[in-house]
């Protein structure tokens, strides 16, 4: 029997990592290229399916035809789909990190309460009713309640229940409060049922151009934070020990997650799972590195939200389902598989 002598197992583990490095990098080019498919389909499908060449013909030869133009909104839909579940992907992973809990998603801290809290406010109180109006009220709503959230949390003091507790005691009265409002204002709930639902159907060119200033500031942010944050993992003993800052990387990682989930929220409305489910589905095959985590979730969130809106605009022709009604369904079952299989992935 031959036996390995400890050189030759020391040089098949050194070899180890570049293979699983190269078979990563496989993993996000592949994903890269599903979501240009997906992305090519929420073009290509809706009420009307329009052929390749006609969508080839709309992205580079546009000349006004009634062709062209549905390609032209489908492309500002399947953009902000694409920077909108980017964002939830990346602010869902960055949170599961911050708070060391798998099942954590922007609701956790209070985010989307917060988004929804402004625009109702806006709506019923100061009368904005255009998009380009109560989107940046959505986005305040969201900043204000992070910053809040940090404070009540201990903020130099905070710890991951601290956060967590500050967020879902926040979330709960500013749902209430929405609700309260909504119920006793019947224009207000009118205006809100579209919103709260979650949508990508009101996407323009001007609001991808809204959303893309905060979504390139929160994911540069979030994808610089991956070091710091696999060092907290372990315990913030070990992360002083490390070198890491713990107060101030968990003030940018409160930073990251709301800027882009903010953005998300107040562009598209509350969309569920989409930050919860993904990075769980991710780390169950990168492990628990977030330098692998946040670019996998930045690519296979879109897809996620693209596809879910894909089907929901397929399932009810000529009309549509929104597509946070198709995450929910979605995201629900499969989700409750994941939790329940024997090896779930662990942070």
């Amino acid at each position: 029997m031959l036996v390995d002598s400890p050189p030759a197992k020391r040089a098949q583990q050194s070899a180890a990592p570049p293979t699983r490095r190269g078979a990563r990098t496989a993993g996000l080019l592949i994903s890269a290229v599903i979501l240009l498919l997906v992305a090519l389909t929420s073009i290509a499908v809706g009420a009307k399916d329009l052929s390749l060449a006609q969508v080839w013909h709309g992205l580079f030869h546009d000349e006004g035809t009634y062709g062209d133009v549905v390609v032209g909104e489908r492309l500002s839909r399947t953009l902000l789909g694409l920077l909108a579940g980017a964002a939830l992907g990346l602010a869902g992973a960055v949170l599961q990190a911050l708070t060391r809990n798998p099942l954590a998603d922007p609701g956790v801290l209070g985010i989307n309460a917060g988004a929804s809290a402004a625009v109702v406010t806006a709506l019923t109180f100061l009368n904005v009713t255009s998009f380009s109006g109560y989107v940046w009220f959505a986005f305040l709503g969201a900043a204000v309640v992070g910053a809040l959230v940090w404070f009540l949390g201990g903020s130099r003091s905070a710890t991951p229940v601290r956060l967590a507790l500050a967020g879902t005691a926040l979330g709960a009265a500013l749902y209430g409060y929405v609700q309260a409002v909504m119920i006793s204002n019947g224009a207000s709930l009118g205006k809100m049922r579209f919103w709260t639902v979650g949508s990508l159907a009101a996407a323009t060119g001007d609001t991808v151009l809204q959303v893309l200033p905060f979504w390139l500031v929160g994911t540069v942010l979030a994808l610089l934070l991956a070091r710091p944050l696999n060092a907290m993992a372990m315990g913030d003993d070990t992360a002083r020990a490390l070198g890491t800052h713990l107060t101030r990387t968990r003030a940018l990682a409160m930073l990251a997650a709301t800027v882009l989930c903010g953005a998300a929220t107040a562009a598209c409305g509350p969309i569920v799972f989409v930050g919860l489910m993904v990075p769980h589905v991710v780390r169950s095959f990168t492990g628990p590195d977030l330098r692998w985590i946040l670019p996998y979730a930045t690519l296979l969130s879109p897809v996620l939200l693209l596809g879910s809106d894909v089907i929901g605009r397929v399932v009810a022709r000529p009309s549509e389902v929104q597509v946070g009604v198709v995450t929910a369904l979605i995201g629900g079952p499969v989700f409750i598989h994941l939790v329940r299989r024997r090896r779930t992935a662990q942070l």
